[in-house]
């Protein structure tokens, strides 16, 4: 629903005509006349008063019809971290061995109170918590290739055994001693035109790829770590950067059928779903009695409707093709406003 305090819009509408960067993400105008959406620092010619109304996330004003902006790109400047949080995140990563201290941070002009508030908002942990989930990952991963535990932990920073132990198996769930055949799922973050999206990924392929404001998301992330007797940490691997890479080419139109490697943990029925979810092709959408009779079995409309619903690899397994018998849109975990986005930009790029 739009904003209705009269005094609240009078305030955003005097941020977005001057262009306020402090209101970037507070507030998302739709523009009546064009049915396009913005942020507070768009540089488009700017809309009449009588012709805006305003939302609190980029979701209600996709709900409402509206469509993102091409100049200012709401949903990816909007939730596109500060150019403070992304030089701490590349100074993580770049010292994936050490700690970064807040005194560190201040040398390099970035306030450890920004990073805070970020990455609780966003990652709903402290910076120093991601550094650690980010430290202990890199230490796991050498254990499992066999370095010796004691050289891991001193390699890591650790001034002890006893400190690295405890922060490890507070993180992974077991010692280190005991760690090698414990599964770790890593987690990350980027945005898209759509806005910001988690992508998680064991050693075998991604296991996980929605936006970070799907419904029941937390429910997904605990029945994934169930499902693969694994625990979630923060971390990057060569599935992740690479289904980042093809999904940015995925929006810029520029890819139609995804590499990266996958793993879906489910029943076999759920699996044969998602097998002919993957047979859609590109631009063209099909029905939930046509999946139920493409897998021989055409009663179970309804079981293949909840399959879909269970499908947690999002776009790369296309559950988006998926529309009413009538024509209609039907339920997506994302929203309906991406799931029409999504098959209007398959159709105009199908051809090219």
């Amino acid at each position: 629903m739009p904003i209705t305090d009269n005094n609240k819009i009078e305030v955003y509408y005097q941020a977005l005509l001057d262009r306020k960067q402090s209101f970037v993400g507070i507030f998302f105008v739709g523009v009546k006349t064009t049915s396009i959406f913005c942020i507070a620092t768009c540089r488009a010619r700017k809309p009449k008063f009588e012709n805006v109304e305003f939302y609190t996330s980029f979701k209600e004003a996709l709900d409402n019809g509206y469509r993102p902006c091409k100049i200012c790109k709401p949903t990816e400047n909007a939730n596109k971290a500060p150019e403070q949080v992304e030089l701490a995140i590349k100074l993580v990563k770049n010292n994936s061995k050490e700690k970064i201290t807040d005194y560190q941070l201040r040398e390099k002009n970035i306030s450890p109170e920004v990073l805070r508030r970020w990455f609780n908002k966003n990652y709903g942990m402290t910076f120093q918590a991601y550094q650690r989930m980010y430290r202990i990952n890199n230490a796991y991963l050498e254990l499992k290739k066999g370095k010796k535990t004691t050289h891991t932990a001193f390699d890591s920073g650790y001034e002890s055994l006893s400190g690295f132990g405890y922060t490890f198996k507070k993180i992974i769930g077991k010692s280190p001693q005991k760690s090698t055949d414990k599964n770790v799922i890593l987690i990350s973050r980027f945005t898209t035109p759509l806005g910001p999206m988690f992508v998680c990924a064991t050693e075998n392929g991604i296991c996980l790829l929605e936006f970070v404001d799907r419904r029941m998301l937390e429910t997904e992330f605990k029945d994934l770590q169930k499902l693969l007797n694994a625990k979630i940490i923060t971390g990057e691997n060569e599935h992740i950067k690479q289904t980042k890479k093809e999904i940015t080419e995925y929006f810029e139109g520029e890819r139609k059928i995804f590499d990266v490697k996958i793993e879906t943990p489910g029943t076999d029925f759920q699996n044969s779903v998602w097998n002919c979810l993957q047979e859609i092709e590109y631009g063209k959408t099909t029905t939930y009695q046509k999946q139920a009779i493409k897998i021989d079995n055409p009663k179970a409309i309804r079981a293949v409707a909840s399959a879909n619903g269970y499908n947690r690899i999002s776009i790369i397994i296309p559950c988006h093709r998926v529309i009413g018998k009538d024509g209609k849109m039907t339920g997506y975990g994302g929203g309906i406003e991406r799931k029409k986005w999504l098959i209007e930009h398959e159709r105009n790029n199908a051809s090219t």
